[in-house]
């Protein structure tokens, strides 16, 4: 069972829909932000907000756009997609509303769309949707439900914000025209276009059947066309390692399942062959390996080391903090103030990949990965502090400029808690 608030996007309080009545204000930009910007912004602070270092260039979007000639207006809303379990009471569905309802602006929550009543005389409209896949849950949907089943609202199982767009236009905006457009308001990694409303979160979609991979029958040549077919990214040495595993060793063909596991489980990322492997430079092996070399500061400097190298972050000692702890944690209970021995944790987590092609999701991955780094280590910490560093390259986008003369983009974001002991 699915129920549906929408909730239009507010200028202020008690305002109705925001809208945008030129569309020059939304073609000047290539991001979302564009969606937002006052009427009344002046242009050259319109500029500087839309291109930032490129302030002074021509946006690639003005002029390009099929659809920039036909645009004249949009307004939006939010949807609230809201899945529940079993039938929910008037009063819970009264808890529902408040939780949603945007502080004194009850008025701007309804169970119909605020849009139908948008429509203009002389003008065709048409609704274009976008959010979330449904072939996963998002994280702010976890927060939601958590939230919710604190408020007792145990019926509720998933909740998804969706972005409705109507468009006024002069003329009948055509599908490749509406594609265009959808494309410039949603992220296509994370979110898709809905076709219709939301009736449930089931996809429909049915997985691919598990395949055998003939290893036995082709050889190398098999897994060669696997390889390009799933993107697996095994090297040289993985298909000869692979091929005789498979062919001489274990003596049956593979699945497409376990190749992909094996994929990922052996990758540099989990299994450090890089790092551990033995180097040989011109010939010589050395006598350590990368990761050796890494943690030699350690074994010749452990005077203030709780943790190194191990568990998911590391520690110095630190010194007695006397704070509010729990009498009983885990329940509702006064705090007593107590001085406990706190160790300092120190992380850094690196992304290359992520904030290149998906800057937000990959901002988010860099820095929950920061913060989950420190809590799982010992029995928990505090965050205290994080700073973020970002190294950006040339990405070859057309039109953009280039801010570095190098050619790959990383974040470090470099975190400090408290722990307890371990």
């Amino acid at each position: 069972m699915n129920s549906r608030w929408r909730k239009p996007q507010t200028v202020h309080v008690m305002a109705g829909a925001r809208e945008i009545t030129t569309a020059s204000q939304f073609l000047q930009g290539t991001s979302r932000q564009t969606l937002f910007l006052l009427r009344d912004l002046p242009i050259n602070r319109r500029k500087q907000l839309l291109c930032g270092t490129l302030r002074n260039r021509k946006p690639p979007l003005v002029g390009s756009n099929k659809s920039s000639n036909e645009i004249v207006g949009l307004q939006t809303e939010q949807c609230f997609n809201i899945g529940l379990q079993s039938e929910i009471s008037d009063e819970k569905l009264g808890v529902l509303r408040w939780l949603l309802q945007e502080t004194y602006e009850p008025e701007n929550l309804g169970t119909e769309s605020f849009l139908e009543k948008k429509r203009k005389e002389g003008l065709n409209t048409v609704v274009v949707e976008v959010g979330p896949r449904l072939s996963f849950t998002t994280a702010w949907s976890a927060n939601a439900v958590s939230i919710c089943c604190a408020c007792g609202l145990t019926e509720v199982t998933r909740m998804e914000r969706s972005r409705r767009y109507l468009l006024y236009s002069k003329g009948v905006l055509q599908e490749d025209q509406l594609n265009e457009f959808a494309a410039l308001v949603h992220d296509r990694m994370t979110e898709c276009v809905y076709t219709q409303r939301l009736t449930s979160f089931e996809t429909n979609v049915v997985p691919e059947e598990v395949r055998y991979v003939p290893v036995i029958e082709k050889g190398r040549k098999a897994l060669e066309e696997i390889n390009q077919e799933m993107g697996l990214a095994f090297d040289e040495q993985d298909l000869q390692y692979y091929t005789r595993l498979f062919k001489d060793d274990i003596k049956r063909n593979p699945t497409t399942v376990e190749l992909f596991d094996i994929a990922q489980s052996n990758s540099e990322h989990s299994r450090h062959w890089f790092f551990t492997g033995k180097i040989v430079i011109d010939g010589q092996p050395m006598d350590r390996t990368l990761m050796q070399i890494v943690k030699s500061t350690l074994q010749a400097n452990p005077n203030n080391s709780v943790i190194g190298f191990k568990d998911n972050s590391s520690a110095i000692k630190g010194f007695p903090v006397k704070q509010l702890r729990p009498v009983q944690p885990g329940l509702t209970c006064p705090l007593n103030a107590t001085t406990r021995d706190l160790d300092i944790l120190f992380t850094a987590e690196t992304h290359n990949f992520p904030c290149a092609v998906a800057p937000y999701p990959g901002a988010e991955t860099g820095a929950g990965g920061r913060i989950r780094d420190t809590h799982a280590t010992g029995r928990g910490s505090f965050v205290i502090a994080a700073t973020a560093g970002y190294c950006v390259g040339n990405l070859n986008i057309e039109g953009f400029c280039s801010m570095g003369g190098s050619f790959f983009l990383i974040s470090i974001k470099l975190g400090i808690s408290f722990a307890d002991s371990y």
